[in-house]
């Protein structure tokens, strides 16, 4: 009798509602390994981020660290392993290219969504900064937070059938 699949726990919401700290919890509990798309981009192009926010140049860099990371968590599955990712996926087309992946390669995929009120998301986002203790990776101006609202595309109740939904606030 074989082993049932592991899980591809797949983590989203707008910037600051806890993604990263579920994440790491989640990871423990499902005894996965964690990919974050923060700590990826934060290793390799913190030093090189444009002072202006430039939609474009994070998306180039974003996709290269996601080919790199489901590449990596292919690879974990494969062993039997859970894989937690933390993309942020903002928006909608990202998250159904995710859900297509999956499907695709034929990987059981559990999404959750975290949210919480936009203005305690700002708060979290500048303590962390000033703290940079668990699920820093770089500091996030007020500016980079504005841009990254402008992208992110809330779920609508179709998207949300299914998923596991955590108020973070």
């Amino acid at each position: 009798m074989s082993a049932a699949a592991p899980i591809l726990h797949v983590i989203f919401g707008p910037s600051g509602a806890g993604k990263s700290t579920y994440a790491g919890a989640l990871a423990r509990q499902e005894r996965a390994v964690a990919f974050s798309i923060d700590d990826w981009m934060a290793r390799l192009f913190a030093q090189d981020i444009p002072q202006q926010p430039d939609f474009h140049w994070l998306m180039e860099r974003i996709e290269r660290c996601e080919a790199q990371i489901w590449s990596t968590a292919a690879a974990v599955m494969a062993a039997g392993t859970p894989v937690v990712l933390d993309l942020g996926l903002l928006r909608r087309s990202d998250r159904a290219r995710v859900t297509e992946i999956a499907r695709l390669c034929e990987l059981p995929a559990r999404f959750h969504y975290l949210t919480a009120p936009k203005e305690v998301r700002r708060g979290r986002v500048l303590s962390r900064n000033q703290i940079q203790g668990e699920g820093f990776s770089f500091v996030v101006t007020p500016e980079m937070f504005d841009f990254a609202e402008g992208v992110f595309e809330a779920p609508d109740a179709d998207e949300l059938a299914g998923c596991e939904v955590v108020e973070s606030a």
